[in-house]
């Protein structure tokens, strides 16, 4: 059959969509990009805040949309909001026939088979297909069989499995790790995605082996706290000894680590990535917040003093370093003062990347018990303030980086221009960060995936513009 995939959410959840169609190519069945043209339709979802809950039930109804106009013949709806709500989905929305949560995902074969036998424009529902499983992978029955209370997700894959790659050729997420052991107040992921699991060191080598053996350039390692790594299995360590083996990869040109945490960062890490020239000088930080008081609430260790010192260490081990955050602003009981201290830290750390959330109430996490007393407009002031800061910290940035030559890797065409390129610095990774745009050579003489040589020319916003050195081999 023909299958047509929706996939939703943060990479680790495009890792998951990348096996499922992995699988079903496996299996003998064709993929496609067409959804009218699909005969199963597959959404893997996303749950993590309210905006994400809604794009991903959009995302359902708008196929489910397909299944009314008899053009498909079946609904497969899996990822997180599948995982947190899977009874309601059912009974909300009749169209779907199966749903797979974050730790079925090898169950997407026969989720898209039980499908193959009916005649027609569409299969019959089938409400008691989607199986349970328990830790040891036995299962303990149907979706109308479960207990009340089901074990957590252990699923995680292998370098055996099959993977179909989403992203442009020259780049991949790997996952090192699965689930989290973390309880921060605002976040429901240790629920969807159970406790923190890492990958052998040698099934990550052998997955980056063959990656770079298909021609990727960049490989991204990705887990919910890639510096917890190894942790789990009493292997200390275990991160800065990764980064070494896949330094010694054949083909790879950057390896770029996201999702750090700040109390799980050691110099040992840091260690690594200096010695190592693939590792990318980039350390993605999501610190939430800088005020203690706010940090308290959200059960995130370490304090404002203590981030600042780390950030002092990173920059002294890695000079040059390019640093990423992601904040939270209105969790509640967030005062003007604790914005004004987050603003003051913002702005004496120079950040180069800075993504900014508003607090979204979600049933399910310790937050949900404290009352959401930061309205709406509150919040949303207060991003735009603190990404005003941030803005003025970049320009001053870019300035300075105007007349200076790097290196940059290309990603593709422009979307704005068709004479224009777009490429990323080291310190850019894919889909989160600004771009460099590439001006004054042939699009059609540059692949994508390609490194090269160029001036730093101008900015524009977030942005950098660039043009190519003469005279290199990639043109």
């Amino acid at each position: 059959m023909k299958i047509g995939m929706v996939s939703l959410g943060c990479p680790k959840n495009l890792v998951d969509s990348e096996v499922m169609l992995g699988l079903a190519r496996q299996a003998g069945h064709q993929l496609t990009r067409d959804a009218a043209d699909a005969d199963v339709l597959i959404v893997n979802t996303c749950a993590f805040i309210d905006r994400a809950k809604r794009e991903s039930i959009d995302a359902i109804l708008e196929m489910a949309e397909h299944k009314k106009r008899g053009t498909c013949r079946r609904l497969v709806v899996a990822g997180c909001l599948a995982e947190r709500y899977r009874d309601e989905l059912r009974a909300e929305i009749p169209e779907i026939d199966a749903i797979i949560g974050t730790g079925e995902v090898p169950e997407i074969v026969r989720a898209i088979d039980a499908g193959s036998a009916a005649p027609g424009s569409c299969a019959p529902r089938d409400p008691a297909y989607v199986p349970v499983l328990r830790s040891n992978g036995e299962p303990v029955g149907t979706i109308d069989q479960r207990p009340e209370t089901r074990d957590l997700p252990t699923y995680i894959y292998d370098s055996n499995t099959p993977r179909l790659l989403a992203t442009p050729r020259h780049y991949a997420y790997v996952k090192v790790a699965e689930g989290c052991d973390y309880t921060c107040a605002f976040c429901i992921i240790p629920q969807l995605r159970g406790r923190y699991r890492s990958r052998p060191a040698d099934s990550i080598v052998g997955e980056a082996e063959r990656l770079a053996s298909q021609g990727v350039k960049e490989l991204l390692l990705i887990s919910q706290d890639t510096t917890f790594y190894g942790i789990d299995r009493g292997e200390r360590g275990a991160l800065a000894r990764l980064l070494r083996d896949l330094n010694r990869v054949e083909g790879l040109e950057w390896i770029r680590m996201l999702y750090l945490y700040p109390t799980t960062i050691g110099d040992d890490v840091l260690d690594a990535i200096g010695e190592s020239e693939k590792v990318c000088k980039y350390i993605d930080l999501p610190l939430q917040h800088a005020s203690d008081a706010v940090l308290a609430r959200m059960k995130r260790p370490g304090t404002r003093a203590a981030y600042e010192r780390l950030l002092d260490r990173i920059r002294t081990s890695l000079p040059g370093v390019a640093l990423r955050t992601t904040f939270i602003v209105g969790f509640p009981g967030e005062t003007e003062r604790d914005v004004d201290e987050l603003l003051s830290f913002v702005e004496g750390v120079g950040f180069d990347h800075v993504g900014v959330f508003t607090y979204s109430h979600e049933e399910g996490t310790s937050a949900y018990g404290l009352a959401d007393d930061v309205p709406a407009p509150v919040k949303r002031a207060r991003r735009d303030r603190l990404m005003r800061t941030q803005k003025r910290i970049v320009a001053r940035a870019h300035a300075a980086r105007v007349g200076t030559r790097t290196r940059i890797l290309v990603d593709g065409p422009s979307a704005e221009h068709e004479l224009v390129l777009r490429g990323r610095l080291e310190g850019q990774a894919p889909e989160i960060d600004p771009v460099v745009y590439l001006t004054g050579c042939d699009p059609a003489a540059v692949a994508a995936g390609a490194f090269l040589d160029v001036e730093i020319v101008d900015s524009r916003a977030y942005d950098l513009v660039a043009r190519p050195l003469a005279d290199q081999s990639g043109m």
